[in-house]
């Protein structure tokens, strides 16, 4: 049973600066020479982004639905084995969702660090740091910090809210100049960040001015390891389109090819690179499409590939962004319409509303395969669904997974390791 130091970060709500904390956190022990391993709860691309580089290491799921139970205790019991500290950013609100972020932490007994917007509140943040530290008896509080503190004056307001009994991490300061800035679908991407670095070396200084800046007590993990998948993509060629265009990828996903047997190579519709000439299967991830129409439009080598490899009936899995790009035209926000590849039928256009946010599972050949979506746009298309996702609480009809000769398209951002054999029928353009 390993035992490393952990800390899970949660929340009052979203946009409280979690993000921030946790990257903080990770760079200060970085620095100071330790091996930091991160985890993001539930479905996220953007946010493991920013916490891959203030830590070094890829930023893996955590989610008792979407990766289950006995994967996360995998995952957990292998990093605390070689880690000197385990950091787990949560989602939403501490309490939000089914199954919530404290579930996940009550799971595996690490302690929460709640983090607290505190501008525009003074006493009332004591009364959110009571809440969340006692509304259940079956998880570790470990303490509450403020975050984007106006002055030191609302700074001592907000220590002297506190109740007794609770630990007061102290405070981030609004002047620390250590937000991440935040677009349609979440924080901007790190490769997009100018100074990334810069600014969370000042985030990794602020943490020093809390109590924050030495280990927390360590915590306990079940040794656990998961049976190795199928072998069933041994061989199998698999291009993957890779840029700021199309970059929301699981590093679990890519594991899982490879681990099945896969040969990956990367390539970059923005440059205008092609599809490799002895790819069997082509990967297109979501991403930004919309944010880079005018480039993709105009990039006709990538375009004359795609078309090619299509054209030989090859095997296509697009999602969300990816399919988007495989369709006649996307529309920006501005109303500006663009020509995609051509390969699908059908015409996407962006909007300002979220058009779906949820966690889906598909109901496949071989058995449910779980995930989420989380997209702006919305489809238009004479493509009849081959199957059709659910919702995975409420099992109301969700998102709709469209057949066309090899091509598995949908806007549904798939957990490959939840079903290995599902994967692998699509990647080799097999119904499923």
């Amino acid at each position: 049973m390993p035992a490393c130091p952990a800390l899970f970060i949660g929340a009052s709500a979203s946009h409280q600066g979690k993000t921030t904390v946790t990257a903080a956190l990770a760079r200060h022990f970085v620095r100071r020479g330790l091996k930091v391993r991160v985890f993001k709860t539930g479905p996220d691309f953007l946010d493991p982004m920013i916490l891959e580089r203030a830590s070094g290491a890829p930023v893996y799921s955590l989610h008792l639905w979407m990766v289950g139970l006995d994967a996360c205790r995998a995952m957990l019991a292998h990093a605390a084995h070689e880690a000197d500290l385990i950091l787990i950013e949560g989602v939403m609100g501490l309490f939000d969702g089914t199954p919530s972020n404290a579930d996940l932490a009550a799971a595996f007994g690490v302690p929460v660090l709640a983090v607290i917007g505190a501008h525009g509140m003074a006493q009332t943040f004591g009364a959110i740091a009571f809440g969340l530290a006692r509304y259940r008896d079956d998880l570790k509080f470990h303490g509450v910090l403020a975050n984007r503190v106006a002055s030191v004056r609302h700074a001592q307001m907000l220590a002297e809210a506190i109740p007794q009994g609770l630990h007061y991490c102290g405070h981030l300061s609004n002047a620390n100049d250590i937000a991440l800035p935040e677009r349609h679908l979440g924080l901007t991407q790190a490769q997009e960040v100018a100074g990334l670095d810069a600014r969370l070396d000042r985030a990794a200084d602020a943490i020093v001015a809390t109590t924050l800046g030495k280990l927390p007590p360590p915590v306990h993990f079940d040794d656990a390891v998961l049976p190795a998948p199928p072998r069933l993509l041994e061989g199998l060629h698999i291009a993957i389109a890779c840029d700021a265009a199309f970059s929301f990828v699981y590093p679990a996903n890519i594991d899982l090819l490879r681990a099945m047997g896969a040969r990956i190579a990367y390539f970059s519709p923005l440059t205008d690179e092609a599809v490799p000439d002895d790819a069997d299967a082509l990967y297109l991830p979501g991403g930004y499409p919309e944010l880079h129409a005018v480039t993709l439009s105009a990039n006709a080598r990538t375009r004359a590939s795609i078309g090619a490899f299509a054209a030989r009936e090859k095997p296509i899995v697009a999602e969300c962004g990816g399919m988007l790009y495989l369709l006649d035209s996307l529309t920006d926000i501005d109303g500006v319409r663009h020509a995609m590849l051509g390969v699908l039928p059908g015409d996407a256009a962006m909007q300002r509303r979220l058009a779906r946010l949820a966690m889906q599972r598909v109901d496949t050949a071989h058995g449910a395969l779980t995930g989420h979506t989380f997209h702006y746009s919305t489809l238009v298309t004479t493509m009849q669904p081959s199957l059709r996702a659910s919702h995975a609480t409420t099992d109301a009809e969700g998102e709709a997974v469209y057949r066309r000769g090899k091509i598995t398209a949908t806007y549904m951002h798939a957990y490959w390791p939840s079903n290995a054999k599902a994967l692998a029928a699509w990647m080799k353009g097999e119904a499923s």
